[in-house]
């Protein structure tokens, strides 16, 4: 397999991050002039107050949301395909989405059958509420895929678990909705569609500060993931304990998970075509390559997404999962199949 230059592709993918990300705060339902964003930026208060606020207080969070949760799903789903030595693995095949997904339902669909009171009319302290139970539901499934893990040698096995553990978790949603009242469902399946809209002020800090920390540390398990590219007995000659380094890989993945979801709500298809758009552009399977490949080029597709879903003319803002997977799936499939040919070529 021949390299490409790494290095001028890792400095086109920065200036493209920058790019799409000044174009997240100039476009939008109102034009901003380049001029004037800049001086925003820069701390001015001679543009309109309107301006400052639509930059300040949706632009600015929702590129920056966008931009670290596109980072965090990208790397997880190139540590999920490491691990199981699976294409298909993606961020959810554990079920923490699910797990996350069904935090969510029990606090909103429940909210209003046990309270009385939707859980969508209570503003701020509402997203907290949402943000805490996805969290949770997360965290919980992470607890039990591990606990398994320490019990499971097959990854396969682990991997049925994880699947059968999802669909557990969106059985109970079900039987949640079936017995919650229309303006609960509504709120849970707008949730459920993703948005890098709903993070802003203190929430957004801490998102950004959080993946600040996790997104270093995954760095840490480059080594290990190539050691477990070579296969259990060849990484085992090595030295390598394979039931811990499952276990440490696996955990940082879901914890990425987790966060993300928590804060963005369930965001499909990044972590699954991101790091086979890595592969095939960067033609390297060394994870010194891939994973910083990988979190550049998944910031970059979030951020293009991100400003593709709240283009001119909507009002609003379109579902993000909608425009992840319209937007990414004919560009993965199209390079997956000039790879092919030039292989067949070759």
């Amino acid at each position: 397999m021949n390299h490409r230059p790494i290095l001028p592709l890792m400095l086109l993918m920065t200036v493209l991050i920058a790019v799409f990300f000044l174009l997240n705060l100039l476009l939008g339902s109102v034009d901003i002039p380049l001029r004037s964003v800049c001086r925003i930026l820069a701390g001015g208060t001679d543009e309109p107050v309107v301006w400052q606020n639509i930059v300040w207080k949706s632009r600015v969070p929702q590129a920056l949301t966008a931009l670290v949760a596109g980072a965090g799903l990208s790397v997880s789903g190139l540590q999920m395909q490491t691990v199981f030595r699976n294409p298909l693995a993606d961020p959810s095949v554990l079920g923490v989405s699910s797990g996350a997904s069904l935090g969510v339902a029990m606090v909103v669909l429940l909210s209003g059958a046990v309270g009385g009171v939707g859980l969508s009319r209570l503003g701020y302290l509402g997203e907290v509420a949402l943000s805490l139970a996805a969290i949770v539901g997360a965290m919980s499934v992470m607890a039990l895929i591990v606990y398994v893990s320490m019990k499971v040698r097959g990854n396969v096995t682990l991997l049925i678990i994880g699947v059968m553990i999802g669909y557990v978790a969106n059985a109970v949603i079900g039987v949640l909705k079936f017995f919650s009242v229309e303006e609960d469902i509504r709120a849970y399946v707008i949730w459920g569609l993703g948005s890098f809209a709903r993070v802003s002020g203190d929430q957004m800090l801490l998102f950004v500060g959080i993946m600040a920390v996790l997104l270093p540390l995954s760095f840490l398990l480059i080594k290990t993931m190539n050691l477990l590219l070579l296969g259990n007995s060849y990484a085992r000659n090595l030295g390598l304990n394979i039931r811990r380094a499952r276990l440490l890989v696996i955990l940082c993945s879901g914890v990425l998970v987790a966060i993300v979801t928590a804060y963005c709500g369930p965001i499909m298809f990044l972590g699954l075509a991101v790091p086979h758009l890595c592969r095939a552009i960067f033609r390297s399977s060394d994870h010194r390559v891939l994973m910083p490949a990988t979190l550049l080029t998944g910031a970059a597709l979030a951020l293009v997404c991100n400003l593709i879903a709240r283009m001119p003319g909507f009002e609003g803002a379109l579902p993000v999962n909608s425009v992840t997977a319209l937007i990414g799936a004919p560009v993965v499939a199209s390079v997956l199949f000039r790879r092919r040919k030039s292989e067949i070529d070759e």
